[in-house]
C-alpha cells in the first residue's frame, strides 16, 4: 500500500469560483485487481494496455485505488511529485520472481489483458479471491508461476525415448508370444 500525505492546502476551485481550504489528509492507495476492475467498469477499456492515459483517466484511477474516505477535492491538489510517486508505485516490481514475457514459440503474448481476464485466470488456477487485493504485479506474477508449474511435462525426445519404446515393445511381444 502507498500512503501519500496531502498537507493542508488552499486552492482556487474554478467551478465554484471560490478559494477552498482542504485539511491535511492521507491517501491510502492500493494498485490491485479491484482498483483496475473499478476503473475498467467506468472507462470501458483495458487499463493494462500500454496506451497512454489522459490526466482525467489517471486521476480517476487514483480515486479507484483509494482505500480510505477523503475529501474529493484532494485529487485536485495532487502535485507532480505525488503523481510521480504513484506512477513509481504502480510500476514497482513487488516480487523477487522473474518470468520471461515470451511464449513457448518465442513470440510475445498478445492477449489484451483486462480485469475480467485476470479474474478468469484466478478461477482457472484456483487462486483465492482475497488475492485480488494484492499489488497487481504480485498477483500477475503468481498467475505466471501457476501457469508454469501446471504445464504438462514435455514428452521425451530422441534416443532415450526410442530406447524406452523399444523396451516396451519387446515386453509386449514377450507377453503376447509374438515376433512382431
Amino acid at each position: 500500500m502507498l500512503e501519500i500525505v496531502i498537507p493542508k492546502t488552499e486552492f482556487y476551485d474554478e467551478k465554484t469560483e471560490m478559494f477552498v481550504d482542504i485539511d491535511e489528509q492521507t491517501l491510502q492507495l492500493e494498485h490491485s485487481l479491484v482498483s483496475v476492475s473499478k476503473w475498467e467498469a467506468k472507462w470501458h477499456k483495458a487499463f493494462l494496455k500500454k496506451q497512454e492515459k489522459t490526466n482525467e483517466e489517471f486521476k480517476d484511477y487514483i480515486r479507484c485505488m483509494t482505500l480510505n474516505n477523503v475529501d474529493p477535492l484532494v485529487y485536485s491538489v495532487l502535485t507532480v511529485k505525488n503523481y510521480n510517486d504513484i506512477n513509481e508505485y504502480i510500476n514497482a516490481k513487488m516480487t523477487a520472481s522473474y518470468i520471461s514475457e515470451k511464449t513457448e514459440d518465442g513470440a510475445k503474448a498478445s492477449d489484451t489483458v483486462t480485469s475480467d481476464l485476470i479474474y478468469y485466470w484466478m478461477v482457472a488456477l484456483q487462486i483465492p479471491f482475497e488475492c485480488q487485493y494484492w499489488h497487481l504485479d504480485k498477483l500477475l506474477t503468481l498467475v505466471k508461476i501457476c501457469n508454469i508449474k501446471n504445464k504438462q511435462p514435455s514428452k521425451k525426445k530422441g534416443k532415450p525415448n526410442l530406447a524406452h519404446r523399444s523396451a516396451l515393445n519387446a515386453q509386449r511381444r514377450a507377453h503376447a508370444h509374438s515376433k512382431g
